[in-house]
């Protein structure tokens, strides 16, 4: 069974000391490259209404080999369940299919699917502090269809250590509201003749980190949001995962 546990805002009257120990903690951390440990440790950060696919796309690449690290924890705003039924969801790049328990949050049904650790920790009072408890000993943060602005003592934590991936070419169609559908029809709206995917690092902006990589395809000739949508989220797999590769190794440095 996947593991499960939650940080609600306030949390408890004795809360405080344990924040500033895990911030403390972050604060001494060698940078990845100094660590010595067979795998990097990798946390993904997912929405409220995420579908999972890239979180799917980079466990994956851990479990096969692809990528030389480990999911250590999968973190969400909520747990989205309800109760009763179980729906079949496959995995992108695996293909295998797992029967998982329904859910308004979809990447957490695969989590739980998959036995990875998941933490609730709903934003609110000292997010910014709570997510960093469960942050601790994780070398890179992924985002996956995590729609907010992290906290500053994330980023703090965390130079150069938090990556993202946009379904776009940035630094067109990027900033605040731009996800999802919106950007796709955007593109076709904009009668662009390409589109395609960006993985960059995450700063206090919406999309305007340092580019790592970029993956392009076709916009092509009576392209609807969902056509083009699928082909750009297929290109999203290959590039978080390539990029990851990079930066474990050194190679975006």
């Amino acid at each position: 069974m996947a593991l499960l546990s939650f940080a609600w805002p306030g949390g408890s009257p004795h809360s405080n000391p344990k924040q500033c120990k895990a911030m403390q903690s972050h604060a001494k951390r060698p940078s990845p490259g100094n660590v010595q440990r067979a795998l990097t440790h990798l946390a993904i950060l997912i929405g409220p209404k995420s579908r999972g696919s890239n979180m799917l796309a980079i466990a994956d690449a851990c479990r096969d080999g692809r990528l030389d690290a480990a999911v250590k924890v999968v973190i969400a705003p909520t747990d989205g369940t309800t109760p009763g039924g179980m729906t079949p969801v496959s995995s992108s790049t695996s293909g295998n299919v797992v029967q998982e328990p329904q859910s308004d949050n979809r990447a957490v049904a695969a989590a739980q699917a998959r036995d990875l650790n998941l933490a609730i920790v709903a934003p609110g009072d000292d997010y910014g502090p709570r997510l960093l408890e469960h942050l601790q000993d994780i070398d890179y943060i992924c985002l996956a269809g995590y729609m907010r602005l992290l906290p500053s003592e994330v980023l703090k934590a965390f130079p150069n250590r938090i990556l993202n991936v946009h379904p776009a070419l940035l630094p067109e169609f990027g900033g605040k509201g731009m996800y999802g559908r919106r950007v796709h029809e955007a593109v076709l709206e904009a009668g662009c003749s390409e589109s395609g995917c960006t993985v960059h690092l995450v700063n206090e902006a919406y999309d305007e980190g340092r580019i790592l990589l970029q993956r392009r395809c076709v916009v092509l000739p009576g392209d609807t949001v969902e056509s083009l949508a699928a082909r750009v989220l297929a290109l999203e797999h290959e590039a978080y995962v390539e990029a990851l590769r990079n930066v474990i190794s050194g190679a975006n440095a």
